[in-house]
């Protein structure tokens, strides 16, 4: 693997994997013990970050037809930011020379729809008003499901530390909609 690729490269290859998966019967990606044992011995080289939802149907990995050490994923229900998040994007960024972060949201979010739909309790709060916070009165699922991924790559893009990432070494910020019903990724967010 290529170390420390440039933006528009990872995002080609998230492209390409992308059309790979939303095409293939089964699935090509790179697991077996040799890639496993050369990430062991020669460390991680992941071209992007991606920031996902936590919903079981949406694996960034088969998504983009990436193996191990491809990708550094974090995933979080609804895909919002807080401080946790930014501190793994700022170890990607800094210490593994990742060039693009995608905040990658989903066609029917289960976060999504309890903000708009429900008033849930517990912990989950934290994450529904997260999502309330940007999307407003907003009640398409689909267009709140994008306000939702441009909040949040506001809020990285706000953070300081990748801010000087994206001025010294251009890392890029972008969103990205994966549909559950035809495995495609809209990367015009």
């Amino acid at each position: 693997m290529e170390k420390n690729i440039s933006a528009n490269a990872a995002l080609k290859k998230l492209k390409e994997g992308n059309a790979i998966y939303a095409s293939a019967e089964k699935s090509l990606i790179d697991i077996d013990h040799k890639r496993r044992k050369s990430t062991l011995e020669n460390g991680q080289q992941p071209f992007a970050v991606i920031v996902s939802c936590s919903d079981s149907r949406v694996i960034p990995e088969s998504i983009f037809n990436a193996g191990i050490g491809d990708l550094f994923v974090i995933r979080v229900a609804g895909n919002v930011i807080d401080s946790h998040q930014l501190g793994s994007i700022e170890y990607a960024a800094e210490h593994l020379g990742v060039r693009l972060v995608v905040v990658l949201g989903h066609t029917h979010c289960g976060a999504v729809d309890a903000a708009i739909n429900h008033d849930p309790q517990g912990y989950i709060k934290y994450i529904t008003d997260e999502i309330c916070n940007a999307i407003g009165d907003e009640k398409d699922e689909y267009t709140a499901c994008c306000l939702n991924i441009r909040r949040s790559v506001k809020i990285i893009e706000d953070s300081f530390e990748i801010h000087r990432e994206e001025t010294e070494h251009g890392l890029k910020v972008i969103g990205a909609v994966f549909s559950l019903e035809n495995g495609s990724v809209d990367f015009d967010v």
